[in-house]
């Protein structure tokens, strides 16, 4: 198995900052569930790090090209099988099973839900971002209309877990990394 360096490395190799940055607020994610879960955070950080791997050069092999990847960089079968998941219903078949795979499924898009809400904070942080402003926008579908909120919805059922409860939990897992992936930092 790769080590987290080299796991960064091969995903800056496919991607640009934009989704670099999604990769790694989608780490903080699944690393902060791992310990909720009781789970290793290593291991589902590197899950959530690499899950777009494929996704700027071969946007219409989403989740299929990730998986030669990371086979060719040494992911094992569980690791692959969690990545492709989180295409569910929409570029692959492989429903999310294990915790982990339903995690991932349910925090993907909400991370990039979080990440926009920030942004346009005068604050442009998560330190003072509330669980009723991610809502508020969650119910304007022109606001970051890119972000599947169907998905979000059925990977909160999934996980059996209330969307106020699974929201705050992204707000704070965003806290500690937020200067890393450009939050925090008035322009």
């Amino acid at each position: 198995m790769p080590t987290r360096n080299e796991a960064l490395a091969l995903l800056k190799s496919y991607n640009g900052p934009a989704l670099v940055n999604h990769g790694l607020a989608v780490e903080a994610a699944m690393s902060h569930f791992a310990k909720l879960f009781d789970e290793n955070p290593s291991y589902w950080g590197m899950v959530g790090l690499l899950h777009d791997l494929d996704y700027e050069k071969f946007p219409e092999q989403h989740c299929y090209k990730s998986k030669e990847i990371l086979q060719e960089n040494g992911f094992d079968d569980d690791f692959i099988r969690a990545v492709m998941s989180h295409g569910w219903e929409i570029c692959t078949d492989v429903e999310p099973k294990s915790k982990l795979e339903k995690t991932l499924y349910a925090v993907d898009e909400l991370t990039g839900l979080v990440v926009a809400c920030a942004l346009v904070r005068p604050s442009r942080s998560t330190k003072d971002l509330e669980v009723k402003s991610v809502k508020k926008k969650f119910k304007q579908a022109s606001f970051a209309s890119g972000v599947d909120r169907e998905v979000i919805q059925k990977g909160a059922q999934m996980l059996n877990m209330q969307l106020d409860e699974i929201i705050q939990e992204v707000i704070l897992a965003l806290r500690p990394i937020e200067e890393q992936i450009g939050l925090g930092i008035k322009n």
